[in-house]
């Protein structure tokens, strides 16, 4: 796949580390979705260049830990998400121990070190389409496309149960099976809209697929699939403490028939 030069994705690349860095810029070239117009090795030449009316960016690829030491790509993250119509971020990064942090900064995608041609086009891909869709409010899932050993499986959003976060990726439950997705978890839950929402860590469940909520010896799970825990059909996602009284109040929220006290 390819674009017009004009239309292609204006990226700037952050990273440190030089051999990296050349080498994600040749991806991206060798892509034909996008051309970089800028590719520095510091926080501060970063800014500069984020900081120059004269250049426009459609994305910036950032690393997370940059020469300081510090975690300085997810302080200029932080910084773009408060500024008006800022550029996609991705984060390129050998570290994902952020992939939750970096949704609420509305990060585009995450890539996971080593970089492989497919993976970033398939990225590029997605910034495209971003690009060019009109902003929606809460859109419905895509069709999710998933890994059953060499297989492609495609799911519909409103079939799905749960995706869990699995190694490097992730995993997605549903009706059909379970299957490998080329996805972080962060990247699946800025994309998907909002009928999936975060329990844990390492979960993301479907609202509409959840059937029992289970509460016990200070633990709180969740049963997600086509039935009760009694039919079978379905699986467990843990719900980590400091989210259980958010997803119980969303799920009571849109419910009726149990008697409220003040």
């Amino acid at each position: 796949m390819s674009v017009e030069v004009g239309d292609r994705l204006r990226a700037l690349v952050v990273e440190d580390e030089a051999t990296a860095r050349d080498y994600l810029v040749e991806l991206l070239h060798g892509s034909g979705l996008a051309r970089v117009v800028g590719a520095v090795a510091s926080a501060r030449a970063a800014r500069e260049v984020l900081d120059d009316g004269r250049v426009a960016l459609d994305v910036v690829f950032l690393d997370i830990r940059l020469s300081g030491g510090r975690n300085e790509g997810l302080e200029i993250a932080r910084d773009l998400a408060g500024r008006a119509a800022p550029p996609m971020v991705v984060l390129a990064t050998a570290f994902n121990a952020h992939a939750v942090e970096v949704y609420d900064l509305g990060v585009a995608d995450y890539l996971l070190k080593p970089f492989t041609e497919q993976r970033v086009e398939l990225c590029l891909q997605r910034l495209l389409a971003r690009r060019s869709s009109p902003p929606a409010v809460a859109p419905g899932p895509a069709r999710i496309v998933a890994r059953r050993h060499k297989n492609l499986v495609f799911l519909d959003g409103d079939e799905v149960w749960a995706f869990e976060a699995a190694d490097r990726l992730a995993r997605v439950h549903s009706a059909r099976g379970v299957f490998d997705i080329d996805l972080s978890l962060a990247a699946i839950e800025a994309s998907i809209g909002r009928a999936f929402v975060r329990v844990h860590r390492n979960w993301l469940v479907n609202l509409a697929h959840i059937k029992e909520l289970e509460r016990g010896g200070g633990e709180t799970r969740v049963w997600v699939g086509d039935g009760l825990v009694a039919d079978g059909r379905g699986i467990y996602a843990p719900v980590a403490r400091e989210r259980a009284q958010q997803l119980r109040d969303l799920l009571l929220a849109s419910a009726t028939g149990l008697r409220r006290t003040t």
